[in-house]
């Protein structure tokens, strides 16, 4: 049972990043620092599209139009936090006890 809630929130940890690399990269294609036409830049853009993508497109229904600002990576994160905090706070006391 360790090793299940250990890897459940090594995984959120990884997705936590996953996003804050995704939003830096976006940024940076966003100011043309990074050139899409790059293969290489390309790709990693892609991978991390296509793993972000699916949560804050649920999370982006419930939002309203904010024109060009997404607050939808915001949003992720804090929900990754709390659902880490929660594992912390009523998780760790039951399976390490």
């Amino acid at each position: 049972m360790k090793a299940i809630y250990l890897l459940a929130y090594e995984l959120l940890n990884i997705y936590y990043y996953i996003v804050i690399v995704n939003v830096i990269i976006s940024w940076l294609v966003a100011f043309n620092v990074l050139n899409t036409q790059n293969r290489f830049v390309y790709s990693i853009l892609e991978l991390s599209y296509k793993l972000t993508e699916p949560a804050l497109n649920r999370i982006r229904r419930f939002l309203p139009n904010l024109g060009s600002l997404d607050i939808a990576p915001v949003i992720l994160l804090v929900l990754i936090w709390f659902l880490q905090t929660c594992m912390k706070l009523y998780l760790v006391p039951i399976i390490f006890n």
